[in-house]
């Protein structure tokens, strides 16, 4: 009833099936429901333009139909006839039981009703009340019309119930076969079988029946109105006065609704439409950038493959980096470049195989270009450029390449230097001879030796280029790893700086959420330093317009920088090229540290590459003894050459290789070896045929010991032939000492300066020349012991007898080996590291040696006279004359000894010698006189005896150098007791 007088101006659909359907524009019939707008917004966003658009208003659309104008009949929505009966509460027929205990958040936009907002309605009631409690006490209850009403019901529901329950089903329908069989029985319309009459009574009674239960339910439906028909005849009286009261309530609203337009008008339209504006100018220019940047995208194969023609490889790499990245934030889903992520992908796989290809001819030219004195590196910055492409693309192995051009180069180098120096040689014959190691062979040693020079200084160029561009490469990687120890020193320094600024972060992050402009809220000098200068990078009003129609707004460079997260750095390598460094290197610094660690380990496999190829260079030429045949001045030249190449590429390199120092070594060792076995037999031929006679000391040989005295051990220069000749002299002069020697001796001085000049030329070979001196020293012991003390020279070189001056010669040569045997073990010591001074000790032994052989022949020397005065003395007899022919012979023979000996011994040793003979000759002239019984009892006897030991006395002390001999000649008597 209530819903049937509204005054809504709602129109009716002329359609008996359109109750309650509103007139829509065609405009908006499709257009999905949008949420509220607010008011007030606080920062306009992307979709506001839509929502002002879409959003019905309240004072512009006052004059046609809108979603407000929607309204539902509430006892439509409690009486649902569909139900089979009544649900407790009407939300959980439809929504569940949940819902009855589901707390609903309390609205923002009502406020909170409390008892003390109805304390005045309560006190305006009270008194009503209390006054309608006083009047139903005064005005008795109708009982009879209570008890009629009663009875009146009772009857109705007995009435109702004579209708069928069918009629009171919900689902009651006819057009269900089932329902109209029940009601209308199909049985009562049949006409067959002479029934006739009796269905069309039957048609009559139901008819009757059915017009029974219309009357009994219009009955008491008339019944239902009468008794409510007080209370519809009362309002029927109040709706005119309440048509009257929504007439003028309707004019108020519509005259409240006229003046919100004007004023909506007047001070909301223009402000909105000029935000609506805004916004639709900040979306177009964002859509004008987004087609700029994939028109700018669209251009990046192009873009790729001109870098490429130019070798910027780096360029390409960024380029495509950036534009993947693009892709996948700022153009992600665009269906017209769906196919470009996968095309870059191969593109950058086709530029990791062009740099390789690239590195390695780069490698091939800078390694092969002619070897001169200019150590420059070839294209630092297309090096440079390479390298960083190659760190960029993970493509760690790179260096690999450079070392595999760097063993084929090394052994061009030595085919070239051969090629050359042959082709300067008229004596070889490459028709003939075709293979270069066979020419190498044909080579005598100076084009030879030239050749090895020529090689060694070309491989000197060849590792000063390798180090200069390893070097470029290290510095290019140290500068990366450089790069990244700033970037985690810059990461540490702003989290600690954002530890320290959190309150103003989180107040930031609230006013951002509120939905309030940053820079309404602080000044730009309040923010931090990080954030004021993002702060002034972007625009944040949203009216600011672009310099010319090309140009980008700021917000979206904001945008494209940030989207972009390669952020670049200059930097400079050691050779004045500026790179930039950008921060998409993922490499780690234990990646980068292997890497620089491998290039310099690369530089030290070309010093053993060289090294290699030169000791294959020198064993091809040792394959027929040639450096085995080289003399002592050849091989320490060549000694001298590879040494100092050896010490050039450590220098260079900065480290050893012990390849070709291990050949010197090896050539070296064949080298003593030759040398020692030829000066041993040398000076086995000498003694074989020495006389041991006293040789004459040419002026070299004077000079040679001179210089030796002077502290230098080392064979005199030859000097030229224009000079004077010098006369050979009798006696080698050694530090004021006069030395008869032979000319074995003299040979063999020349043979131990020799061995210490090697010594210094070669210091490699110290220890094993200090072993071969030693033996040769003690070959020449052994030997002349041999030929002398032994006798052998009578069979060796034919002499009759070996003589007094043999032995005394043989002794003073020892002496002057010996002289000679400290000096040249200072000489070894020097040169001998300390923990090599145990082998100093065959000098020791060598000395020991030489003085037992020295003492052996002097012992000779007494036993020659020993065995003379035993034959003599034993026949002497005392008588007259005197002297005796005894005493005189022994004197002779004194005499002879003395003579022999007195030029080849010094003073010292020859009186020493006789005082040891004069022993000998006290001795056995003791035994014969007491054998004779002669006593010094001053006898006649005695008297002869005095006077032949007087003779010889006279005539010994008479001899040069002997005078001051202490003779003693008391001795030979027989002591009394």
């Amino acid at each position: 009833m209530a819903s049937s007088h509204s005054s809504s101006p709602v129109p009716q659909s002329n359609s008996s099936d359109a109750f309650f359907k509103k007139e829509m524009d065609t405009t908006k019939r499709f257009r999905p429901a949008q949420s509220l707008p607010d008011v007030c917004p606080k920062e306009p966003t992307g979709n506001f333009g839509v929502n002002l658009c879409d959003s019905p208003s309240l004072v512009a659309d006052q004059h046609r139909w809108t979603i407000y104008h929607s309204k539902v009949n509430l006892p439509a929505a409690l009486n649902d006839p569909r139900l089979a009966k009544r649900e407790s509460d009407f939300f959980t027929k439809t929504w569940g039981v949940d819902f009855v205990d589901t707390e609903v958040t309390p609205s923002f936009y009502l406020p909170q009703i409390t008892k003390e907002h109805f304390a005045l309605y309560q006190q305006e009631i009270t008194p009503r009340e209390k006054v309608h409690e006083r009047w139903k006490t005064i005005c008795t209850p109708k009982d009879t019309f209570d008890r009629t009403l009663l009875h009146t019901h009772d009857k109705s529901r007995t009435d109702l119930e004579q209708v069928p329950k069918i009629f009171m089903k919900p689902d009651f329908a006819l057009e269900d076969s089932l329902t109209f069989n029940a009601v209308l029985p199909w049985s009562h319309f049949s006409t067959a079988g002479g029934k006739g009459n009796r269905d069309v009574a039957s048609s009559k009674l139901l008819q009757e029946k059915l017009s029974h239960y219309l009357d009994i339910v219009e009955v008491n439906i008339a019944h239902q109105i009468s008794l409510r028909s007080e209370a519809f005849f009362h309002a029927m009286t109040s709706q005119h006065e309440l048509q009257d009261y929504l007439r003028k309530t309707s004019q108020a609203v519509k005259l409240l609704r006229e003046k919100i337009s004007k004023i909506d008008k007047v001070m909301c339209e223009g402000s909105l439409r000029v935000l609506r504006l805004s916004l639709t100018r900040n979306n177009c220019i964002k859509a004008y950038n987004k087609l700029k940047l994939m028109a700018t995208v669209h251009q990046t194969q192009p873009t790729v493959q001109l870098l490429l023609s130019t070798s910027e490889f780096v360029g390409a790499l960024d380029l495509i980096a950036t534009t993947q990245e693009v892709l996948q934030q700022e153009l992600q889903g665009v269906h017209s470049f769906r196919h470009l992520g996968s095309q870059l992908c191969e593109l950058e796989k086709l530029i990791d195989k062009m740099m390789i290809a690239e590195f390695s001819t780069y490698a091939r030219n800078d390694l092969n270009r002619p070897l001169e004195d200019d150590c420059q590196i070839l294209e630092e910055e297309r090096l440079v450029s390479l390298v960083f492409g190659l760190l960029k693309q993970r493509k760690l192995n790179f260096y690999e390449i450079y070392g595999d051009e760097m063993i084929i180069t090394a052994k061009n180098i030595i085919k070239q230097c051969v090629v050359n120096t042959v082709s300067q040689i008229e004596e070889i014959d490459t028709e003939v001879v075709v293979k270069l190691a066979d020419q190498m062979r044909m080579m005598n040693f100076p084009q030879w030796f030239d050749l090895l020079k020529d090689i060694f200084s070309k491989f000197t160029i060849f590792l000063k280029r390798i180090k200069a561009t390893l070097n470029t490469i290290r510095s290019v990687v140290f500068l990366v790893l450089d790069k990244n120890q700033k970037n985690r020193d810059l990461e540490d320094t702003l989290q600690k700086n954002l530890a320290k600024d959190s309150p103003l972060d989180t107040e930031v992050a609230y006013l951002t959420h509120e939905g309030m402009f940053i820079s309404d809220a602080f000044s730009e000098g309040d923010l931090p330093p990080v954030a004021a200068d993002t702060t002034s990078q972007r625009n944040t009003s949203p009216n600011s317009e672009p310099c010319s129609s090309d140009s980008v707004s700021e917000p979206e460079c904001a945008t494209d920088s940030s989207s972009s997260k390669e952020q670049t750095s200059s930097s400079v390598t050691p050779g004045g090229v500026e790179m930039l460094i950008s921060d998409d290197m993922k490499l780690t610094d234990l990646e980068l540290g292997r890497l620089a660690n491998n290039i310099q380990e690369l530089l030290y496999n070309a010093s053993d590459i060289c090294h290699d190829r030169s000791v294959k260079f020198l064993m091809a030429r040792a394959k027929d003894g040639f450096l085995e045949k080289l003399n002592s001045n050849e091989f320490v030249a060549l000694s001298r050459l590879m040494e100092g190449f050896i010490l050039d590429t450590e220098q260079i390199c900065g480290r050893k290789s012990m390849s070709l120092r291990g050949a010197l070594q090896s050539q070296a060792n064949r080298f003593v070896n030759r040398f020692h076995e030829e000066r041993k037999t040398k000076l086995s031929l000498l003694l074989d045929n020495e006389r041991w006679k006293q040789a004459e000391v040419p002026a070299e040989f004077q000079d040679l010991v001179d210089s030796v005295s002077d502290g230098r051990i080392s064979l005199p220069e030859k000097k030229p032939a224009a000079t004077e000749e010098r006369k050979p002299t009798e006696f080698l002069i050694v530090e004021g000492q006069k030395y008869a020697t032979v000319g074995t001796v003299l040979l063999l001085i020349r043979i131990i300066l020799e061995y210490c000049q090697c010594v210094d030329n070669i210091p490699s070979i110290t220890t094993d020349m200090l072993t071969r001196l030693s033996d040769l020293l003690k070959y020449f012991n052994s030997r002349s012991c041999q030929l002398v003390l032994g006798a052998g020279a009578l069979q060796v070189v034919g002499l009759k007898t070996i003589t007094t001056k043999n032995l005394a010669l043989s002794s003073r040569c020892l002496q002057l080996i010996v002289h000679y045997i400290p000096i040249i073990r200072a000489h070894f010591e020097a040169r001998l590291q300390p923990k090599q001074f145990s082998m100093l000790r065959h000098f020791d032994h060598i000395t020991k040696d030489y003085h037992d052989h020295i003492a052996e022949i002097s012992a000779k020397l007494v036993a020659i006279m020993d065995s003379l005065f035993d034959k003599l003395l034993s026949k002497y007899e005392v008588k007259a004359p005197v002297p005796s022919a005894c005493f005189r012979n022994i004197c002779k023979q004194m005499a002879k000894m003395h003579e022999a000996l007195c030029d080849l011994l010094p003073e010292e040793q020859t009186q020493m010698l006789f005082l040891r003979i004069n022993a000998s000759y006290k001795l056995h002239l003791k035994r014969q006189l007491a054998h004779l019984n002669v006593v010094n009892d001053g006898g006649p006897l005695n008297g002869l005896v005095t006077s032949d030991v007087a003779f010889y006395t006279g005539n010994l002390q008479a001899l040069r150098g002997l005078n001051d001999l202490d003779l003693n000649m008391a001795e030979i008597w027989e002591q009394k007791r």
